[in-house]
């Protein structure tokens, strides 16, 4: 009997464009996209920062020497919220039905509701101002509760973090099912005997959840 439903964030309940970071810093920088892109990967900046390796701090001021190196000389003088805000164009218009979808399933009472995603405490910021412009809770009020990759740091699709949610929410696998946009995430999460399921276009998460 299914009781509890695991949801990821990105192109799940908010659609992501995730090349837009690296071709806006590019823009910003002065630097072709493919030389962004090359210093991304070589340091490894993206999983560091969600995976709670660097605080925010920490990374805007690695992104500024980051760009340096190749870029122009201005990159050192980027605000917080420069980088902010180029950060969170990956960040598409959240559609309310989405949100009001999950209220509504929540509000049954039938299931407990969590989030599991790897993200960053910039994003999340980013999406709770969203949620609150369209008049909806918080993340952290919409769901019983959240677990954000840079909070525990652990990443998915690593076995410990499906079974570090499992145990501290007290949540049995075979009662749980879990919907992801990544297919290497969900095949992690099924091995462990949750119901996972391949949120996939142009279905949207809405079209998943009927008859629940």
């Amino acid at each position: 009997m299914l009781k509890n439903l695991i949801f990821d964030l990105g192109d799940v309940i908010i659609p992501i464009d995730m090349g837009a970071p690296i071709r806006n810093f590019s823009v910003l920088a002065g630097l072709p996209e493919a030389d962004v892109t090359t210093l991304w990967k070589q340091h490894d900046l993206w999983r560091q920062y969600e995976t709670g390796m660097v605080d925010d701090a920490a990374f805007r001021q690695h992104v500024r020497a980051l760009l340096r190196q190749k870029g122009q000389p201005s990159s050192e003088e980027w605000t917080d919220e420069v980088i902010d805000t180029t950060w969170n164009s990956i960040l598409l218009d959240l559609p309310v039905e989405r949100v009001d979808r999950l209220e509504e399933l929540r509000a049954s009472g039938r299931y407990r509701l969590f989030l599991l995603s790897n993200t960053n405490a910039i994003h999340i910021r980013q999406v709770n101002k969203m949620l609150a412009a369209l008049g909806k809770p918080t993340l952290e009020d919409l769901f019983e509760r959240v677990f954000y990759s840079h909070d525990v740091r652990m990443a998915k699709p690593s076995p410990a973090i499906y079974e570090h949610v499992l145990t501290e929410a007290g949540l049995e696998a075979s009662e749980t099912a879990f919907y992801d946009d990544n297919a290497a995430n969900i095949e992690a999460a099924a091995q462990l005997g949750i119901e996972a399921v391949h949120v996939v276009p142009p279905q949207t998460i809405i079209d998943y959840l009927q008859g629940l």
